[in-house]
């Protein structure tokens, strides 16, 4: 086992002693205004497959957003951490989409799982579409850094908007790619999306004109063929080819492995990418930089199809994120259990 330097200690590991020492309640109180509410132990304890715990006395905070993919993400970081030696706090689940951001910032929580898309658009505040994964990548991590934050390098997977179709009705109409669907009859350009999508700046309306297929026009899709509906329904409806042939969905779904979707390749690269990333508080990444070593095979591991496996395993199967994210990492080879 290598030697590991000593380490500066985190600001935000000698501000706990400091709480829990003079107002544990306030610490509390504070953390629940902010919406982050400790669950730590929510995690299963593990260790590393040599027994190393190269994190031996750092203090880390692991947030996370309330949807699946999300909660998922953030306990694998938790339990992986956790595994190397970190004291970890686990502040996943955040309600809303700013309360993970914001603890972030303010140094409520040192890590989180971002995406490059969100950052862009909404953190950012820019309008450029950029295609190119690695370049929207580098743009974000740049401009981010001025906000003391840290992103490593992107995971295998990229969460963005995609359409789908039943796997036997897109082997019928022979379409792989969206470019395919301008090909069809005008009678099979049916769609299913939610109104968010619809309303979109780069959402349903511009996508169809990029593709050439613009919505009410001659040559297009007739305004007919268009179904709102909530987003559950839209997968639903896409696996039954009724009302629709092609449904919006989120690329790493679980419910495109278990209802047998087909997600057709956006090949004019309208969709911004939205890759998975491992976010850092700057102090913590430049005190403890074994952090992004250990995370890096573990997001090269994380693929559209293997996080539509997981995903799934919680919304369709039921299992918990905790279980989930430990058998994955025992399965890698990344954990062994405790004895």
């Amino acid at each position: 086992m290598r030697a590991h330097r000593p380490r500066t200690p985190h600001p935000r590991a000698h501000r706990r002693a400091l709480a829990i020492l003079a107002a544990s309640v306030m610490t509390l109180v504070m953390l629940t205004a902010c919406g982050l509410v400790s669950s730590s132990g929510t995690f299963r304890a593990a260790s590393l497959p040599g027994g190393e715990r190269p994190l031996e006395g750092t203090s880390i905070a692991v947030t996370s957003k309330n949807f699946t993919e999300q909660v998922l993400l953030g306990k694998i970081t938790a339990t992986y951490l956790a595994a190397a030696g970190a004291e970890v706090d686990d502040l996943t689940n955040a309600p809303g989409s700013m309360s993970s951001r914001q603890a972030l910032l303010n140094g409520d929580a040192d890590i989180v799982w971002e995406y490059t898309g969100t950052a862009w658009q909404t953190y950012l505040g820019e309008t450029e579409t950029i295609a190119d994964p690695q370049e929207l990548w580098e743009r974000v991590r740049d401009a981010e850094r001025a906000n003391g934050v840290e992103w490593l390098p992107s995971a295998s997977f990229n969460n963005t908007y995609a359409f789908a179709a039943a796997s036997p009705t897109a082997q019928k109409l022979n379409v792989k790619t969206m470019s395919d669907i301008a090909r069809l009859p005008e009678s099979e350009r049916t769609f299913c999306i939610n109104d968010e999508f619809l309303s979109r700046a780069d959402g349903f309306i511009p996508m169809l004109k990029a593709y050439g297929i613009p919505l009410g026009e001659p040559g297009g899709v007739p305004k007919g063929n268009l179904t709102t509906m909530d987003s559950g329904v839209v997968y639903t409806s896409t696996a039954r080819s009724e009302p629709c042939n092609f449904g919006m969905v989120y690329s790493t779904d679980g419910r495109i492995k278990n209802l047998d979707l087909t997600v057709l390749e956006d090949d004019r690269k309208f969709f911004l990418p939205y890759s998975g990333c491992v976010v850092i508080n700057t102090g913590l990444h430049e005190a403890n930089p074994e952090i992004a070593e250990l995370m890096a095979p573990l997001s090269a591991k994380l693929t559209d199809p293997l996080m539509q496996e997981l995903n799934g395993l919680i919304d369709i199967d039921g299992q918990d994120p905790a279980d989930v994210a430990y058998d994955w990492l025992i399965k890698e080879g990344f954990i062994v259990p405790v004895d």
